[in-house]
């Protein structure tokens, strides 16, 4: 026997008025937390690592029935073969004798069949050993020891094994103690958990000058990706910010959210182009664009809604939103011009500004706060119209941290200060070297290298 019971207006009339106000405020809770419950991350801010993969919705598209892998008929792909000076070893292998008659054979193959076999040599650390003699003056007495090199660090680590100890830990996101076990199970480097520390510093230590250039060149950028995802150092929570400019990005670790933080880092004078989400510490800025991958998922909660008029608000918004993305698309890719695209979006801005404001006087709780925000900050959702490189969404900014949420997850966080210097320092370089198409390790090894040697290392372009 089901015990559900429809409460309708009808029913709730003819209540008396403290059983009326006391449903309505019950039934008013339990629509927020449904909606608490059912937050995707596709209608919310909610990343999709935080989707359990099984309960994903299925692909809108059908499945094609073919099998998994490469299709008849499709480019093979294949390693080139290096030309034969470059191999370190090279065996001609001849026959001796005919496969049919058994007779002899004599001569050679202008173009042999060639085949190639890679294998790693075996590894062991590269040991240099500095013998400091003291020796005495006959005149004086005087003992002096002999100075090490310029360059030869103090420690036992050389450059390239700093460099290659900080991006296992940051880049390939190792552990400590698993960095210390691969190092001494497969590089044969005997290595503690308490030495990587010290490495790690190191390697902050001569990395800093090019983060604090980056960071210094952020104020003079035409525009900027900002983002900010939730970190830990040790039990204080912080917040891991990205800034992401065209050639270059600085991350930097905080304990608020607040806008000092722009502040510190952009300064006043800053007046370029923020791409962002509508967080209110970004208001202060001036120029924002505000991500539209946002307010699509935003208009996808609308959608999701049980009440049915901000449902229908929401698939009103969705629709002309898809066209922008389609306009956009096309633009991003050739297709249109950037005058076809501006000419593309005039009604799309006109139809979304009308469901805005139908929404801020519906007097609907659910829809008048947000709607009435966008509607008087609606500049900030076109100033990519009147701006070339900036973009409609902040998916920039949100791919660059990509690596840095996954790295939390698997850290949890930094437990100092100390910590916290290395990661954004290591975040900082990684992503600008992915930026510019540079070698992370060659540079991370370098830098260090002119650390220990006393001398500037060569900067990151800043793109300024």
């Amino acid at each position: 026997m089901s015990l559900e019971i429809e409460i309708t207006e009808e029913l709730i009339a003819r209540q008396s008025p403290e059983a009326q106000a006391i449903i309505r405020v019950l039934l008013a809770k339990i629509h927020e937390l449904e909606a608490r419950v059912n937050k995707t991350p596709q209608n919310s801010s909610l990343p999709p690592s935080s989707q359990h993969p099984h309960e994903k919705s299925p692909p809108r598209r059908a499945k094609s029935g073919k099998k998994r892998g490469g299709q008849p008929g499709h480019p093979k792909h294949e390693r080139p073969l290096l030309p034969a000076e470059q191999c370190d070893e090279v065996h001609p292998l001849k026959p001796k004798e005919c496969r049919r008659c058994g007779k002899k054979l004599s001569g050679t193959d202008p173009e042999p069949l060639r085949h190639q076999v890679w294998e790693l040599p075996e590894i062991k650390p590269h040991v240099t050993e500095y013998q400091q003699h003291r020796l005495v003056c006959p005149c004086c007495g005087e003992s002096t020891c002999a100075e090490l090199p310029a360059g030869v660090p103090v420690g036992q680590a050389g450059p390239r094994l700093v460099a290659f100890v900080a991006l296992l830990m940051a880049y390939f996101r190792q552990s400590k103690r698993r960095a210390a076990l691969f190092l001494e199970t497969i590089l044969q480097q005997p290595c503690s958990p308490a030495w990587t520390v010290k490495l790690q510093k190191q390697a902050t230590d001569a990395l800093r000058p090019s983060y604090d250039k980056l960071a210094a060149a952020l104020p003079h950028q035409p525009q900027l990706g900002i983002d900010e995802t939730p970190n830990k150092e040790g039990p204080q929570k912080m917040w891991l910010w990205g800034f992401v400019a065209a050639s270059f990005t600085v991350f930097a670790l905080r304990c608020t959210r607040a806008a000092t933080v722009l502040s510190e880092f952009l300064k006043d004078r800053f007046g370029g182009v923020v791409m962002c989400d509508r967080a209110k510490m970004y208001w202060s800025l001036g120029c924002l664009q505000w991500c539209w991958a946002h307010l699509k998922r935003d208009f996808q909660a609308l959608i999701d809604s049980h009440d049915p008029q901000v449902k229908r608000l929401g698939h009103d918004l969705m629709r002309p939103t898809r066209k922008l993305f389609a306009a956009w698309a096309r633009y991003r890719d050739g297709t249109i011009t950037r005058a076809g695209m501006k000419r593309l979006m005039q009604p799309i801005r006109a139809e979304i500004e009308g469901f805005l404001l139908r929404g801020a006087f519906s007097g609907n709780d659910r829809l008048t706060g947000m709607c009435d925000e966008l509607y008087g900050h609606r500049q900030w959702l076109w100033t990519f119209l009147d701006h070339e490189h900036v973009e409609p969404t902040n998916n920039g900014s949100e791919r660059a941290l990509r690596h840095a949420v996954i790295w939390r997850k698997l850290s949890f966080g930094t437990q100092s200060a100390g910590g916290s210097r290395f990661v954004e320092t290591m975040l900082t370089v990684i992503e600008t070297c992915r930026q510019q198409g540079r070698n992370t390790f060659t540079f991370v090894a370098d830098s260090v290298k002119a650390h220990f040697a006393g001398r500037s290392a060569t900067p990151l372009h800043a793109g300024v």
